[in-house]
């Protein structure tokens, strides 16, 4: 006998209501929930383990969002017609809803938890990521799992000039920017989002927006939680410590990291000699030192290092390389580096550098992006790729993982803004091979793919750039801002935020606040900060690619797109496929035709420009309407004693009868035109009865000035 369900509703606004259900399905798990608004319906789950593994030393947290085909009433196109491995939507939910809950439960949490969230119904127009989170969260509020605090997650965008919460599918087309972002009752946790360029003010006024929705939603799983009953949150083994051993580490060790975090050296240098010192630590143990207390050494100098660095930048205003809080590392550039590719460019920023690449394609080469709500096209790809030698590291080269997919995505939906509209006749893929990372490799991605795209030609109006900020606080309330972020500094700071954008506003965001308690204010110096970083970028990135090449490069392919009333389509294609088939071959293009709309897009695409431009000119004229009065080119293609038949222009055939040949009277057509002649005529009108053509070659010659000669006057004789 199942129980009784127990659910909470709420207004998200505009009358949309959303239910947060529990106690129905999957109650094996720790914690179960559906969340549903409209016809979406997600399904989560959270199961974590009563005992962390012997040894474990941090947090084992998985999360993985899928789509279930069948919530849309859809069959997978896969080869085994099921759901395989996650695709870049998936994971990308994936990592949202991650980013938002790992800050939640305690340092000291070791044990393993997977939270699963599914779509299990789906509606067309209910965009299932601004829900995953509130389920994920809800799972755990009505868990006896150890968190900190109750979260939630909200979309806002800009849709015709009005803020929106949670917009549908058909309003995100139109809007002028789009975020996700995560908080606590207190505080924002997780931002992510795209933007037409707008202002720092705009941004912060969605945020502020954003958060008083998700406090509605926090509010419905606290009460969630009250009717559940749950009790309290369950004991786990805390791991074991020393202060005895805590205090060795501080005496041996904190000087010498001090020095060395003032030394302003590189990454491996500082890298090497803090390794250096922690092998020391180990090693003035004893041979007697157990396992568990070189353990606990490793973590006390761990926790030593952090807090010395932090609070040299706190104190000195000075970073681990030397430089200034708000000092962008060395910047050096160039573009074309490649010979044969599209365009390229090679990005260097201290010790990140990306070297990116522009490939044009037809319209086959669109990326197919399939999701259990719908199946759709791209021609605009960007795929980022992070090598293990990168760091200096050596690593299984097992694909794509999670953060390439994440970072590439910022990337791309920030260039995305400056690309040109659907009319733009390529398919562009960029890929950004990160060669050295020291920090931002995603932000170096931006930077080298807006050269790369000037370099190939695409006429983007403006450079896009990107910098990443970091934050350190304390709790006497003292805290640093800091530009273009080192790797280390990622690691120690309380916050990873990277802003793109062009000299007139934002393009992308994404950002993790690992702190409770960050003010607005915080907030808003930190993007005045950021745009201060940003716009010096820029100005390096003019002065080496002022502006995109006025035409892609002579080894790049051509291609030209045409828009042509749909009722030519079956005139281009021809009786099974003979006509595109015969300007393909003729001209050695590639031809795209489809309906789009009203209209037929046909896309050309060749090597060789002259190429493109015999087959722009064929199918123009294929297309064109003739006109009485206006001349062309015609080839005979056959006689007859009454005329020759003649075509003007592609498909289309005219009589030009025997009378308009010449001014010359002809009587037989024999050895006057021959098959396979050229002659200029002229269409003088149409048959009204049969609708045919009428040509006229003698309307283009000039007419002869001449009198009938006279016949001679017989002499009269008057017989009178």
């Amino acid at each position: 006998m199942l129980s009784q369900p127990i659910n909470v509703t709420f207004d998200i606004g505009g009358g949309r209501e959303v239910t947060i259900e529990t106690g129905k399905l999957a109650r094996q798990a720790d914690g179960a929930v559906t969340v549903r608004q409209g016809n979406c319906i997600l399904l989560a789950t959270v199961v974590a383990n009563r005992e962390a593994r012997e040894g474990q030393d941090f947090f084992p947290l998985s999360v993985d969002y899928q789509e279930k085909f069948a919530s849309a009433g859809r069959i997978p196109g896969s080869f085994f017609k099921r759901e395989a491995r996650l695709n870049d939507y998936e994971i990308l939910t994936s990592r949202l809803i991650d980013r938002s809950l790992r800050p939640l439960f305690p340092d000291d949490y070791f044990c393993e938890v997977q939270v699963l969230v599914s779509l299990i119904s789906s509606d067309p127009e209910v965009m299932p990521d601004s829900l995953a989170c509130l389920a994920a969260s809800s799972a755990l509020a009505v868990s006896d799992i150890p968190i900190k605090e109750i979260i939630s997650q909200a979309k806002i965008a800009k849709v015709d000039g009005q803020i929106v919460i949670n917009p549908t599918r058909s309003e995100l087309q139109r809007a002028d920017y789009e975020f996700i972002i995560a908080a606590t009752d207190k505080n924002l946790m997780m931002v992510e989002g795209e933007a037409k360029e707008c202002s720092e003010d705009d941004l912060v006024n969605a945020l502020q927006t954003a958060h008083d929705a998700i406090r509605v939603h926090i509010k419905a799983q606290q009460e969630l939680r009250s009717k559940v009953g749950v009790p309290g949150v369950r004991e786990y083994a805390k791991p074991e410590q020393s202060e005895e051993i805590k205090q060795k580490v501080i005496d041996f060790a904190k000087d010498r990291i001090g020095l060395i975090a003032r030394s302003g050296s590189s990454k491996h240098a500082r890298s090497e000699a803090f390794s250096t010192i922690k092998n020391e630590l180990i090693a003035s143990l004893g041979e007697d030192a157990t396992d568990v207390q070189k353990k606990l050494a490793k973590k006390y100098y761990a926790d030593l290092q952090w807090e010395e660095v932090r609070n040299m930048m706190l104190e000195d205003r000075v970073r681990l390389d030397g430089r200034g809080l708000e000092d962008v590392r060395v910047l050096t550039m160039e573009v074309d580096p490649l010979p044969t590719p599209h365009g390229s460019a090679l990005f260097t920023r201290g010790e990140t550098q990306s070297l990116t690449t522009v490939t044009f394609g037809t319209k086959l080469d669109e990326l197919l992006i399939e999701s259990a709500a719908k199946s759709d096209y791209s021609n605009f790809i960007l795929h980022y790729n992070f090598p293990p030698f990168s760091t200096g590291e050596v690593k299984m080269m097992r694909g794509v993982g999670r953060r390439e997919v994440g970072h590439g995505n910022l990337a791309l939906r920030s260039l995305k803004q400056m690309m040109p509209g659907n009319d733009y006749p390529y398919t562009v893929r960029i890929v950004s091979d990160i060669l050295e990372s020291n920090g931002s490799s995603s932000m170096a991605t931006v930077c080298a793919g807006s050269l790369a795209l000037m370099d190939a030609g695409v006429p983007i109006q403006k450079h896009v750039s990107g910098v990443a900020m970091g934050l350190i606080t304390r709790e006497d309330g003292k805290y640093a801002i800091l530009t273009d972020i080192l790797g280390d500094e990622d690691h120690l700071g309380d916050m990873d935020f990277k802003v793109t954008g062009t000299r007139d506003g934002i393009c992308g965001v994404q950002m993790d606040i690992k702190v409770d308690g960050l003010s607005m204010e915080v907030m808003t110096q930190a993007l005045q900060q950021a745009r201060r970083g940003r716009l010096h970028i820029l100005d390096a990135m003019y002065a080496c690619m002022p502006a995109a090449r006025p035409e892609v490069k002579p080894h790049a392919p051509r291609m030209e797109k045409l828009f042509i009333d749909k009722e030519f389509i079956g005139a281009i294609i021809g009786p099974q496929g003979k006509v595109i088939q015969e300007i393909q071959r003729e001209t050695g293009t590639t031809i795209n035709l489809e309906e789009v709309g009203n209209v037929g897009e046909v896309s050309i695409f060749s090597p060789i420009k002259e190429g493109v431009d015999k087959a722009v000119a064929w199918i123009k004229s294929i297309v064109a309407v003739p006109a009485v009065g206006d001349v062309y080119e015609a080839t005979v293609k056959g006689i007859k004693e009454f005329g020759a038949f003649v075509e003007f222009m592609p498909g289309k055939q005219g009589l030009l009868h025997i009378s308009e040949i010449s001014w010359k009277r002809l009587d037989t057509m024999e050895g006057v035109l021959n098959e396979g002649d050229v002659v200029k005529v002229k269409l003088i009108g149409l048959d009204p009865k049969t609708g045919k053509f009428k040509l006229s070659r003698k309307a283009l010659m000039p007419k002869p000035d001449f009198q009938p000669r006279e016949q001679p006057q017989e002499r009269r004789t008057d017989n009178n």
